[in-house]
């Protein structure tokens, strides 16, 4: 009968009066390995293909996924917890709202959370909206978008009518992935050399469902 690794893993390996069997006594030592090493898969879907009835994954499995370029480890709730964080991807920009710096743009963060980055201003450099109401700047997938609105304080650069400088700006994020801002009355001007901005950098929240 085959005996277990010596660091109670669970690995067998076979004995000298077990029946003399290559593929049996290899495939036993394979198996064993393969599910406590980290496996690769083309993408999630090739992953769900594999790890599936008798493979099905267990606590404590380790994967990458090579499409999404993420680690992921399997918990007890049965769910995939993601260990690295994702890579950036670029936001949908609104008409009239472009990049000022910084490439803006989302990303799943390892352990869960979605995190923002990157400074916005309008297209033509002009002034940004300085009336009570919320503008879409830009949207993020419904997928990762949090279950609530969120509201954010945020950096920003801009000259009021009056000409003192002010720093700070709302952005909120509605559940179903619009990203929306405003700034205080009177504190929207910006010029071509100078254009008036506001960043993203710092915002983190949680996605419905994480």
């Amino acid at each position: 009968m085959p005996r277990s690794d010596a660091y109670s893993q669970g690995v067998q390996y076979p004995v000298l009066g077990d029946a003399p069997d290559i593929e049996i006594a290899t495939q036993g030592i394979v198996n064993g390995v393969v599910p406590l090493t980290v496996m690769r898969f083309k993408d999630a879907n090739a992953r769900a293909a594999a790890l599936s009835g008798t493979t099905k994954p267990v606590p404590g499995m380790i994967t990458y996924l090579i499409a999404e370029d993420r680690w992921e480890g399997y918990q007890g709730d049965k769910t995939w917890l993601l260990l690295s964080d994702g890579p950036w991807q670029p936001l949908s920009m609104a008409t009239g709202y472009s990049a000022h710096a910084g490439s803006p743009g989302w990303r799943k963060k390892a352990g869960g959370g979605i995190e923002l980055r990157g400074l916005i201003r309008r297209s033509n450099s002009g002034n940004l909206n300085d009336t009570s109401d919320l503008i879409v700047f830009a949207n993020i997938p419904a997928s990762v978008s949090p279950a609530a609105t969120r509201a954010f304080v945020v950096p920003s650069k801009r000259v009021t009518v009056s000409g003192s400088t002010r720093y700070t700006a709302r952005v909120e994020i509605t559940s179903d992935g619009a990203l929306k801002y405003n700034v205080e009355a009177g504190g929207g001007v910006g010029t071509t050399a100078d254009p008036a901005w506001f960043g993203l950098d710092g915002i983190q929240f949680s996605p419905a469902g994480d």
